[in-house]
This record gives C-alpha cells, sequence and structure tokens, in this order.
C-alpha cells in the first residue's frame, strides 16, 4: 500500500488554480454548512406522578358468601314447596288427614319397571271413575341421604313417584301431590288429588 505523499508548494499553487475555475456539480444547490450544536448540560425532565391506583384487596368485590349453606332439597321439601294448584281448604283438610282417600295403590315391595305401569294404570283409571282423592303407598324406604355420595338405590319409589306424577301422561290427570298425614302412610305415601274429567 503506497502512502499520500505530500505536495510541494508548486503543485499545491496549481492544485488551487484549477479548483478556483472548475464549477461545481450542483449549481442550484446551496451548501448548508451545519453548525455545530452549542454544547450543553442535558436538563433532567421532571418525572410524571404515576396515576393513583385505588387499594384493593383479592376477593374485595366478590360477592359475600353467604352464612349458612343451602342443604340438599329431599323429596318431602320440594313437595312442600309446590303451589297450592287446588282449592286452599280442601288442601289444608287433605294435609290434616281429614279427608278419606277414595282409592289407594300399594307399590311397596315392586321395582321402578312394575310400578311405573301400575301407577299410570291407577291413576288414570281413577281419573275416569271420577275419583278426586287416591292415596299412593310407596313405603319409607331407606332413608333419604341427601349427602350420599354415592348413588345408592334408598327409596327409589318414594323419590320417583312425584316425578312420574308430574310427567306426562299422568301430568294431565293429576292437579296436586303432596305427602300423605300419619294416619294414612305418613312419609311412605302420597295424596294424590285428580282433576275432574271433562
Amino acid at each position: 500500500m503506497s502512502r499520500r505523499r505530500r505536495l510541494n508548494p508548486d503543485e499545491l499553487e496549481l492544485w488551487q488554480q484549477i479548483a478556483r475555475s472548475a464549477d461545481p456539480l450542483h449549481k442550484h444547490r446551496k451548501l448548508v454548512q451545519e453548525k455545530p450544536a452549542p454544547k450543553t448540560s442535558p436538563v433532567p425532565r421532571p418525572r410524571p406522578e404515576p396515576p393513583s391506583i385505588p387499594r384493593f384487596g383479592i376477593g374485595d368485590s366478590a360477592a359475600p358468601s353467604p352464612e349458612t349453606h343451602a342443604q340438599p332439597r329431599t323429596t318431602a321439601s320440594w313437595l312442600r314447596s309446590d303451589p297450592v294448584q287446588m282449592d286452599a281448604r280442601a288442601f289444608t283438610r287433605m294435609k290434616k288427614g281429614k279427608l278419606v282417600p277414595e282409592a289407594r295403590i300399594d307399590l311397596h315391595g315392586m321395582t321402578l319397571d312394575q310400578a311405573h305401569p301400575e301407577l299410570l294404570r291407577f291413576i288414570l283409571g281413577s281419573q275416569t271413575r271420577g275419583l278426586r282423592l287416591v292415596l299412593v303407598i310407596t313405603g319409607k324406604g331407606g332413608r333419604e341421604d341427601p349427602y350420599d355420595p354415592m348413588p345408592m338405590r334408598r327409596g327409589v319409589l318414594k323419590r320417583q313417584v312425584p316425578l312420574w306424577l308430574k310427567q306426562p301422561p299422568a301430568a294431565q290427570a293429576v292437579l296436586q301431590v303432596s305427602e300423605a298425614h300419619l294416619r294414612h302412610g305418613g312419609s311412605g305415601a302420597y295424596y294424590v288429588y285428580l282433576k275432574r274429567r271433562r
């Protein structure tokens, strides 16, 4: 690599004469000389205040939990909560055991497959005969435990009969289902109040 040599004074004078006689390449452009920015120490910007965040705790906006837990409903409890569809005075007399059932069927000891058709035949036949209050005996079965983690088949008829009575075809004949009074079987039987046949 060769080093640049320095021009001697004659060569330098010649170069300056040539440079003065040359036309600039871009005549219309003005040469702008950049002025160096004055060196100043940067002024620190004030830090913006962070937005204020309200204090919170985990779970503050959650609805308060009830003090008592809702217990699972037994068949008897949801039957009691059903609205009264029949005459209120007759319903009160029925619940006190003062109305005598006109017919009864005993499903105690039957399986679900045996009991369902027998119940339907009895209910629809009783309505056809013009009966109003009938008694369906299911038996108490084992203790009905709403907290039982295992699906034990305890008192299946006691639990299933009210459901069957609220489904077609029995539902079109049934006006009210209620647990029977002690003199008619108590929790092991149901009063079924039938609609009038039209």
